[in-house]
């Protein structure tokens, strides 16, 4: 199985720190990079994840604020130096496309990569090309903005005392995979009796929104809901003057949606220490955990 994780290349709010980059967030799946929210600094944190930036096959914006999008220009004029040769999917609100393109043209450089735009116009599934099914909702920003489901598709496993028992191996594993069904010594042999079906990872991308009804529909059993939390409970109406959550609220919303861990993100610059996110959290969700530049956290485990 390829490498499944998120990486973190910066977990910073509106403005970055000393210590905390402009937000940007490396899925690695399935031979695939799906980067959501490439703030300013994006490419330089690459160089520090020690990760090239030509794993990307996929760019997801929430919104065209600053600190979501500042980053994308230069990510794909990298990988246009870098010469990648496979699609760059984009996916954003089809209200800013203006803004999209003002990105990707900012500067002078000749293109020669191919990207693909998802420009998304209405909630529900943007695409599934067999990979991934893609899912978009509209959160409560103030501005059009998207919060994402990515999941894969359902695997079919074999139990191999099973197949053993049958005289089940080589090309015809795969002869009853494709056929659902082989005879074997005047016995028939179905699918379902010698597998099991693994029901594929889903991730979820919450950034930047008021606690809303949407952020916990899209996040609905994800393995990884990734959530802004930009304010601890003591500036909830910070949070709310601003359209934004506190970490109390973001874990309120995985908990409603049944996800298997939270990262925390996208915190405010008054904050120097991230400690009490993750105080404020864990009672309400457990499996709580507060991001950090060039962390990785792997994906939960799936039979």
């Amino acid at each position: 199985m390829s490498v499944r994780d998120l990486i973190i290349l910066g977990c910073s709010s509106q403005q970055p720190t000393r210590l905390r980059n402009h937000g940007a967030y490396l899925f690695r799946w399935n031979d695939e990079g799906l980067l959501f929210d490439p703030g300013e600094g994006t490419q330089r944190q690459f160089i520090f994840a020690n990760i090239a930036p030509t794993v990307i096959t996929r760019i997801f914006v929430s919104h065209f604020h600053g600190d979501h999008c500042l980053g994308l220009g230069s990510i794909l004029m990298r990988l246009n130096l870098d010469k990648v040769t496979h699609p760059i999917h984009c996916y954003y609100p089809a209200s800013g496309k203006k803004y999209f393109d003002r990105l990707r043209h900012g500067t002078i450089y000749h293109e020669t990569i191919n990207v693909v735009e998802h420009p998304v116009f209405q909630p529900g599934i943007v695409e599934d090309d067999g990979k991934f099914r893609i899912e978009a909702t509209f959160l409560e920003h103030g501005v059009d903005n998207i919060g994402w489901r990515v999941t894969e598709p359902d695997v079919c496993k074999f139990e191999r005392e099973k197949l053993d028992a049958h005289g089940i191996k080589g090309p015809l594993v795969r002869e009853l995979q494709e056929k659902g069904q082989i005879t074997l010594n005047g016995k028939t042999i179905y699918l379902n009796e010698v597998s099991w079906i693994r029901p594929g990872d889903r991730i979820a991308v919450v950034i930047d929104t008021r606690y809303c009804q949407n952020a916990i529909d899209i996040a609905q059993n994800a393995c990884i809901l990734l959530c802004e939390s930009t304010y601890q409970e003591e500036h909830a109406e910070l949070a709310h003057k601003h359209f934004h959550l506190t970490a109390k609220q973001a874990a309120a919303i995985a908990k409603k949606a049944g996800a298997k861990k939270l990262i925390l993100t996208h915190f405010s610059a008054r904050y120097q220490s991230l400690k009490g996110f993750e105080i404020e959290a864990k009672p309400i969700f457990p499996n709580t955990y507060v991001a950090d530049d060039l962390k990785v956290f792997p994906f939960p485990k799936n039979p």
